[in-house]
């Protein structure tokens, strides 16, 4: 490959956050689990903005119905991995970017592994609550950012996009589960926990989400008491999807771990 100019490349970053900034980014180390509708986008986001070490983490490969919302799936990648397409596809913008790319699914007893001691911040764009719940524990015992996404299945507004703490989602069916099982089982604080008494504020649960406030809009076929082999769950795979809304939530969620490498603090948006 002829020699890459990666100041021309990246060069926006610099006079839009300084040299300071493009230089942490360039030192930066990213994690981003879940190659998917979300994810996908959010890898390329990173990649583009100069971000020096990506690792990446999905163990499925890439179908004919991922094409309507997921930045690798073309007609000539359809069956290859998620990771080393999207490996391939960074290595065609960030040649300078080392990717690691792990063909797993994040569960309980492999996520230090796959997330090494190195990664400054993690993004978590799952759809399975263990692994939702193991990448949370373990940002809390090295005390390293994650981002979590909620839902985008069966939403269709992405300016009803929303960020904060995991207590105030809302409208996010897999969130609200995550959020019970954080507190039921791992001890996240909840309402009440002051001597028995309900307080008038939930507390925050430090668990920083992207969510979008908006009713999952169901299948036809669910309404109508659904087919026997319907897809079903929280994912998108089971709703209905639009890249415009998958997107949009990747995109806001590599800003998040960008601003977090940057300004060593999440963005402006209410935490």
């Amino acid at each position: 490959m002829e020699s890459v100019d990666l100041e021309r490349r990246f060069g926006g970053m610099t006079r839009l956050y300084g040299p300071d900034a493009a230089q942490r980014l360039r030192r930066a180390h990213i994690a981003v689990a879940g190659i998917g509708g979300v994810g996908s986008w959010c890898a390329e986001a990173l990649a583009r903005s100069g971000v020096g070490t990506l690792t990446l983490v999905d163990l499925d490969n890439i179908a004919e119905s991922n094409v309507n919302r997921q930045l690798h799936a073309l007609t000539n990648t359809l069956g290859q991995s998620k990771v080393q397409a999207m490996r391939e596809r960074i290595a065609q913008i960030h040649p300078g970017c080392m990717v690691k790319a792990h063909e797993d699914f994040v569960e309980p007893g492999n996520a230090a592994e796959l997330i090494g001691d190195d990664v400054q911040v993690l993004i978590d764009c799952t759809d399975q609550i263990s692994a939702k719940i193991a990448m949370i524990l373990l940002g809390r015992q090295r005390r390293m950012p994650v981002i979590v996404c909620g839902g985008a299945g069966g939403k269709t507004d992405p300016l009803l996009l929303r960020s904060g703490d995991l207590s105030r989602a809302a409208n996010d069916a897999l969130l609200a589960k995550l959020r019970n099982t954080l507190r039921r089982q791992h001890g996240f604080p909840r309402a009440g926990d002051a001597a028995g008494k309900v307080r008038k504020r939930i507390p925050p649960m430090q668990v920083r989400c992207l969510w979008f406030d908006q009713p999952a809009l169901l299948p036809d076929a669910w309404l109508q008491g659904g087919e026997p082999d319907a897809p079903q769950g929280l994912s998108c795979a089971g709703y209905g999807s639009a890249v415009a809304v998958t997107a949009a939530m990747g995109f806001a969620a590599a800003n998040d771990a960008m601003q977090c490498v940057m300004q060593g603090r999440p963005s402006s948006a209410s935490a």
